[in-house]
């Protein structure tokens, strides 16, 4: 993951009101061990959060800065210092105005992960440690607080430039602070919600159950398959990567590696070939599977208290919204 540029400025806004100031970076974070591991360990505390919102750039415009300035930076009109001074004095100026958070120690950094360029813009506290001296004795320091991170955006700078139709190429956190407090980053980052994660990937463990459900599985090939979805999804999204639709059908189906695929494009469920992975809403997925004497069942976790209610006490399941094809089997052997 080679580091190409990055800088650290402070913006000291305590909540009692006082004037907010900034403190700037002079220079670039030099290469170092440190500084690498810094941006490794963001990552993986940036991936591992949730409730993360994904989206566009707005069009450039005084109220949406930002997108103009990393464009010239990107085009060579600009050095990253320079865009990343202009950047957080803006993002002091919103913080002033909306006093709705304290200050920070504003992370900029332009990275490479493979063949993708991505830039970091995060607003990182400090927190207390305690470490020990070679003498042996304990010492209070300070450090980056990376694994609360409260407000940050990721942006795949060769998404936004190779394929401008995509809406899904920045992601930032919508944070625990309350809605206002993220509308004002996303205002910062000048960014418009375009994709729904949860929501795509609600669609695509429907599309999946609907899959299963037409081709008549077995038990355990439906087990099978419901692991094998849930694992590469958990993957995709410790990596911070998307699920990509034909990869995923290729694992389903070693043997008809483009049917997954190519159902949910025939039943035109309205998904992305990309999707940015929910891990809540995969947590929840889960499927439930028992047979004893010619009663065979199956269904996803997510069914239960929605379409089936289980009664602990009496041992019973209570099932709604039957499938047709059971339902019109049921009212022929009544007839």
């Amino acid at each position: 993951m080679p580091v190409l540029h990055s800088v650290i400025h402070k913006i000291d806004k305590k909540p009692d009101g006082s004037p907010t100031a900034l403190f700037l970076g002079g220079a670039e974070q030099v290469k170092s061990q440190a500084r690498d591991d810094l941006v490794q360990q963001f990552n993986e505390s940036y991936n591992a959060t949730a409730g993360k919102a994904w989206g566009l750039f707005h069009h450039e415009s005084g109220a949406h800065p930002l997108s103009g300035w990393l464009a010239k930076y990107l085009a060579g009109g600009s050095d990253f210092l320079e865009f990343s001074t202009i950047a957080v004095e803006h993002l002091t100026k919103l913080m002033e105005e909306s006093n709705l958070t304290t200050g920070g120690h504003a992370l900029f950094c332009h990275y490479q992960q493979g063949l993708t360029d991505y830039l970091i813009i995060a607003l990182v506290q400090e927190t207390e440690a305690v470490t020990m001296t070679e003498e042996l004795h304990l010492m209070t320091v300070k450090r980056l607080d990376l694994d609360h991170i409260r407000l940050a955006t990721r942006i795949n700078l060769s998404e936004w430039k190779n394929n401008p139709q995509s809406r899904q190429y920045i992601s930032y956190l919508k944070g625990k602070q309350g809605r206002k407090v993220s509308e004002y980053f996303r205002d910062f980052i000048g960014c418009q919600e375009g994709i729904d994660g949860p929501g795509e990937t609600r669609t695509l463990l429907k599309a999946f159950s609907d899959f299963v459900e037409s081709e008549d599985l077995g038990e355990e090939s439906a087990r099978e398959k419901t692991q094998t979805l849930v694992s590469y999804s958990m993957a995709q999204a410790k990596m911070g990567e998307p699920i990509t639709l034909n990869e995923l059908s290729e694992l389903i189906d070693e043997d008809h590696p483009k049917a997954f695929a190519d159902f949910i494009k025939a039943t035109d469920y309205g998904l992305s070939d990309t999707l940015p992975p929910d891990k809540k809403t995969l947590n929840k997925f889960r499927r439930f599977t028992g047979r004893a004497e010619g009663l065979s069942i199956s269904f996803e976790q997510h069914l239960l208290g929605s379409k089936i209610e289980f009664d602990e006490a009496g041992g019973t399941l209570t099932l709604r919204g039957l499938p047709t094809q059971l339902t019109e089997q049921l009212k022929r052997a009544a007839a």
